[in-house]
């Protein structure tokens, strides 16, 4: 089963919720699903599954979680497959959910039961016959790309106006600013990944320190002495380091910080800082973007061997940490690399997604958009599994909660 999440915005950029896709099947590996084969198992919904098996916690950080449901599999005991979590999920339904009776019904059952309702890609000339069902609706996406926006806000607002409205499909920047102040609960869309590059960010002397604390570890044959005495300057970074060291060496009595990163060594150390100043140096970004940087450096890592890349796994995850770099800086990637160490390779993957790490990269993009018809295809042609894909991803979602944990 492939999975990603997609993250749901208030107006100050900070993540409020998240919408979990799934795709059950490789309709490319198996092309006889795309007949009556696609109804196999409809009645389940892989989203819960994934959530009863793994957890809110891991997936989303306890934050609650939209999930799509069919029209087949809204008749399905929903409460039994996510028992106790009825209040932190919202089900996502379109339009072949209809105003007909049984829905309705249906609907009335699952509001009782605690779970939230939202429905998207209900068209305008529709919205009239939903009106017993947006009754009971909480939520309602509008794409912004398909609707006129501004009216579809006045309509609900006057008709429902216990609805949160969510703008979804923003691509830009500009998008999230011209909605701003307009009623909208959420924001959905690709707009925070993307660099304004209107005026670059001033770095501050505090960032200018992570910086060359990244440059040195990332050098061949680094000396641990010096990034030990640039990590000195800096007090979070100190703590965290003695923090990780501690949980390494329980009966060791570290004596200063070149004693404790002598006592981690050098791999550690630097696959360590690479992630814990990442956090330091997106902090006035919106956490999300540090939090992709993490997975997608994680992902891309697990990912390696699949990708005959095993032996170069250590400079997939430096690429996906600096993955967002332009986001940050608000610069073109170009700009933004020449202030970070990296090899060529990453650069040219990073600036024009070509070289031997762009494929990898343009997956990872993919998947984390839920382009999974393209995921697919990359998939058949490298012969890799649903499994390895999923388990991949899962595996970096773990990792990504332990680092919260060590924090």
């Amino acid at each position: 089963m492939l999975i990603t999440l997609v993250p749901l915005f208030d107006e100050e950029l900070a993540v409020e919720a998240y919408s979990v896709f799934c795709q059950k099947n490789n309709m490319l590996q198996q092309p006889m699903l795309l007949g009556t084969g696609s109804n196999d198992g409809a009645g389940r919904i892989p989203g819960l599954e994934l959530i009863s098996e793994i957890g809110l916690d891991v997936l989303t950080a306890g934050k609650p979680v939209f999930v799509p449901v069919s029209h087949i599999a809204v008749f399905s005991d929903l409460a039994s497959e996510c028992p106790r979590l009825a209040g932190k999920i919202v089900l996502l339904f379109d339009d072949k959910i209809t105003p007909e009776e049984r829905y309705v019904e249906r609907i009335k059952e699952l509001k009782k039961q605690g779970f939230g309702i939202a429905f998207h890609k209900i068209p305008i000339q529709s919205f009239a016959k939903y009106d017993e069902l947006f009754r009971m609706t909480d939520y309602i996406f509008l794409n912004q790309k398909k609707t006129a926006i501004d009216k579809a806000t006045i309509y609900f607002g006057k008709l429902y106006p216990n609805i949160r409205l969510c703008a979804g499909n923003l691509e830009t920047q500009e998008d999230f600013e011209s909605l701003k102040g307009k009623g909208y609960a959420f924001y959905e869309g690709n707009f925070y990944r993307v660099a304004v590059t209107r005026g670059s960010r001033e770095v501050t002397p505090l960032k200018y320190n992570y910086i060359e604390l990244l440059n040195t570890v990332n050098e061949e044959g680094f000396e641990l002495s010096k990034a030990a005495d640039i990590i000195s300057q800096d007090a979070a970074l100190t703590i965290s380091l003695l923090k990780i060291v501690n949980r390494f060496s329980r009966n060791s009595t570290v004596t200063s910080i070149r004693h404790a990163a002598a006592m981690l060594g050098q791999k550690e150390l630097k696959k360590w800082i690479n992630t814990a100043v990442v956090n330091e140096l997106y902090s006035d970004s919106p956490s999300e973007v540090t939090r992709v940087s993490l997975l997608r450096a994680k992902f891309m890592e697990n990912l390696a061997g699949l990708f005959g890349l095993a032996m170069k796994k250590d400079e997939l995850f430096l690429m996906g940490i600096f993955s967002l770099l332009d986001v940050i800086m608000d610069k073109p990637m170009e700009e933004a690399l020449e202030i970070i160490t990296v090899t060529p390779a990453i650069k040219k993957a990073l600036i024009e997604h070509t070289g031997e790490y762009a494929q990898i990269l343009d997956f990872v993009e993919q998947y984390e958009a839920a382009s999974f018809q393209e995921v697919s295809r990359v998939m058949v042609t490298r012969q890799l599994t649903m499994e390895d894909i999923s388990q991949a991803y899962m595996d970096s979602l773990r990792w990504y909660k332990e680092i919260l944990v060590a924090k």
